[in-house]
């Protein structure tokens, strides 16, 4: 199983979409009970993390915040410690240059807060972020790192996404092998405005289409599939004709460890009581398999196997409503229904030798939730 490991829920950064919008969402009413003494940084010893990690068969931990590497003693103790299947990292990449080689070395993936170029990223993130951020990579990589390094990208209505993904795939400096993202969508209350949300799906909608036609070009260029990881996760589900749950393992085989030791779903949803599933004082990790599910009205929805739900606090909170959650729920239809378009010409080309199946297999629940 996976599990998050909140280190800390302080956060270097002042980002737009993050900081800004908690600003403009303070004092809101919220559909459930919150835990408003969540202590900021780890308050269980990590004999109790081993000890419950122990219990599990393959254990992956994900350092998690707030920004992780602000809890650097704390990354390292575990490090140290802990024997798991996995080290992952998301993390948003200003103080990767504090991070030894021994522990370069250990982890096995890292997910980098990267918007686009250095202007979309700075306009969202702060000025001086992206330089920042392309510095500290080229240092991880020379001090041992050889793992999977993910862009993972927040999305907003400033984003234009196929110009942002072909940055981060084919720019000189620093290409990334691996790209993600996930929309700005449903995680706040006050950011919801109908008519400004839908003339920004309809630009993300056109682009996701695009980008759709530019990535089977260039599987038919070169024979390499590129690891855009909403169109691979969904590409490699129609493949296989199998279904799936949620795509992120939220609440079925990922979890989320709080800095007081109480688990939850998902990191987002630290501190929603009802949600809590328990400690790991006293649970046992194989009792947590299927502990929160997606209620309605995925279930019913006609791409839900494919889908798997998206995100359970969306679906749970339903922060912009009936009306803002179709909305969201009419990008899901279209990046799966551009997929299904191309199924044909991908079948061809793996008929044909161009392109090998096992191209379309990737590492699941290393923290990409896949359907944006």
């Amino acid at each position: 199983m996976h599990f998050y490991v909140t280190l800390t829920l302080n956060c270097n950064m002042h980002c737009k979409y993050c900081y800004g919008k908690c600003l403009d969402d303070f004092g809101q009413p919220f559909p459930f009970e919150v835990d408003d003494k969540l202590p900021t940084s780890i308050t269980y010893n990590l004999s109790d993390l081993t000890g419950f990690l122990k219990q599990d068969v393959e254990p992956s931990v994900i350092f998690y915040g707030g920004e992780p590497l602000l809890a650097l003693d704390k990354i390292r103790e575990i490090m140290d410690n802990v024997q798991v299947k996995a080290f992952v990292m998301q993390t948003n990449g200003l103080l990767l240059d504090r991070l030894g080689e021994k522990y370069c070395r250990k982890l096995d993936t890292v997910l980098i807060s990267l918007d686009g170029n250095e202007n979309l990223t700075d306009y969202y993130r702060g000025p001086g972020t992206y330089r920042k951020i392309i510095d500290n990579l080229k240092l991880l990589r020379n001090r041992g790192f050889d793992g999977e390094l993910i862009a993972r990208m927040t999305v907003e209505s400033e984003t234009n996404i196929r110009e942002a993904v072909r940055w981060l795939l084919f720019n000189k400096e620093f290409p990334f092998k691996s790209v993600h993202w996930q929309l700005d969508a449903q995680f706040w209350q006050n950011d919801y405005e109908s008519k400004r949300i839908q003339r920004w799906f309809e630009r993300y909608n056109r682009g996701i289409r695009d980008l759709v036609k530019d990535w089977i070009s260039h599987m038919e260029a070169t024979g390499n599939v590129l690891r855009i990881y909403p169109f691979i996760g969904v590409m490699e589900s129609l493949l296989s004709g199998k279904s799936t749950k949620l795509r992120c393992g939220a609440g079925w085989v990922e979890f989320n460890i709080q800095t007081d030791g109480n688990i939850t779903p998902c990191p987002v949803m630290a501190g929603m009581r009802k949600f809590y599933l328990g400690n790991i004082h006293e649970t046992n990790p194989r009792n947590l398999i299927d502990a929160a599910l997606v209620g309605y009205p995925c279930p019913k929805c006609s791409i839900y196997s494919t889908c798997g739900g998206r995100c359970l606090y969306a679906n749970t909170t339903k922060l912009w409503g009936d009306e803002g959650y179709r909305l969201v729920c009419g990008t899901v239809e279209n990046l799966i229904n551009s997929l299904i378009e191309v199924l044909p010409k991908v079948h061809q080309m793996i008929h044909e030798y161009s392109v090998k199946r096992e191209a379309f297999n990737y590492p699941k629940y290393n923290s990409c939730e896949i359907i944006p």
